[in-house]
């Protein structure tokens, strides 16, 4: 629920400060998704092995906690220096995806561990949902 909050957050946002076109979202969108993972949402869905399901529905704990991050920090980073425009909030997503790549990056160095999985959420057994990562 909050995941979804955070994006409508990011949105909004985006919205009040000039973005209109559907595939100003979805370029946007994509720049935080390959600053955070290192994929756009399309090559994470690939990764996944899903086509038409939405790729929140079936990320791991991790995975969506860090793409909350991504758009938060974007969002944050946007308020805060008054991003007008589509090239404004473009830098403004690269940076807040860049927050959340180097915190997954740092994960994945201390656990050993990939953050980024092939699992699908609503497929795992329920005792390997909190917190799996491979």
């Amino acid at each position: 629920m909050r995941g979804i909050a955070i994006r409508e957050e990011l949105t909004d946002q985006w919205k009040q400060r000039g973005i209109r076109q559907q595939k100003e979202y979805e370029i946007l969108t994509a720049e935080i998704s390959k600053a955070t993972f290192g994929l756009t949402p399309s090559a994470h869905k690939k990764h996944k092995g899903l086509k038409r399901e939405n790729l929140r529905d079936h990320m791991v704990d991790l995975e969506l906690i860090f793409s909350m991050l991504g758009k938060a920090s974007t969002k944050e980073i946007a308020v805060s220096r008054d991003a007008q425009g589509f090239g404004e909030n473009r830098q403004a997503a690269l940076e807040g995806g860049t927050v959340a790549g180097n915190a997954r990056q740092e994960l994945e160095r201390k656990s050993g561990k990939k953050v980024i999985t092939q699992k699908n959420y609503l497929k795992l057994p329920q005792n390997q949902k909190l917190f799996e990562i491979e």
